[in-house]
């Protein structure tokens, strides 16, 4: 991965990270090659079949998050950030073993089976095909984890990012202790010092609530 040049404070930062249009462009394409190598960054996300809801309640939303813990610790994924929305999901997470296919694969089987149970349902839950896309640098990388914990945000369902319970976003900034299968170690590329490089992620995240994206995800 291609690193962004040092940056010492916020307004730098957001400066030097000019790439958010043709990278959300880039996110949004249909039927994109997926390639499986390992140590690749991704930004991956799935949609509930027909746009429909994927959880309806707090302990769906806590069943979710639990089965996402066991995929990330099963298949050693490093999960950098995610947004659990009402009708889709978005990760970002690098992968040490080429083995994204088959984590997607038991992630979403296993919570839709869990689903369907519960509400008496049949068939699917998710779209066919889960959407991704290869973060090639840190600038790539920086865009997507913002963009993902300010979906909230942008849906008009929260005001600020730390405002939804049902991202990495508190965990990241340092309001709230990050969980096991959190890694924040991806923010250091901002700063060795932790509480500086939370300090400029934060800034950097609030800033781009002035931005629109290229499109909606």
């Amino acid at each position: 991965m291609a690193r962004c040049s040092l940056v010492t404070d916020s307004a730098q930062l957001a400066d030097h990270i000019e790439v958010g249009a043709p990278y959300l462009w880039q996110m949004a394409s249909p039927r994109r090659l997926r390639p499986q190598e390992a140590g690749l960054w991704y930004h991956i996300g799935t949609r509930g079949v027909r746009k429909l809801p994927i959880v309806h309640d707090d302990d769906d939303r806590t069943t979710f998050l639990a089965q996402l813990e066991d995929v990330v610790k099963r298949f050693g994924w490093r999960l950098a950030a995610f947004c659990l929305m009402t009708n889709h999901y978005h990760l970002v997470l690098r992968t040490p073993e080429p083995n994204i296919a088959a984590g997607m694969h038991r992630l979403n089987f296993v919570y839709a089976r869990g689903f369907n149970r519960k509400y008496g349902l049949a068939g699917h839950l998710f779209d066919a095909r889960y959407w991704s896309g290869v973060l090639e640098t840190e600038d790539y990388l920086l865009e997507a984890c913002r963009y993902v914990v300010l979906n909230p945000v942008r849906a008009k369902l929260r005001s600020n990012p730390h405002e939804w319970k049902w991202s990495s976003y508190r965990q990241t900034v340092g309001l709230t202790p990050a969980p096991a299968f959190l890694s924040l170690d991806w923010l250091e590329m901002l700063d060795a010092d932790r509480r500086k490089a939370q300090a400029l992620f934060r800034s950097f995240v609030i800033e781009g609530i002035e931005r629109s994206p290229a499109t909606e995800a």
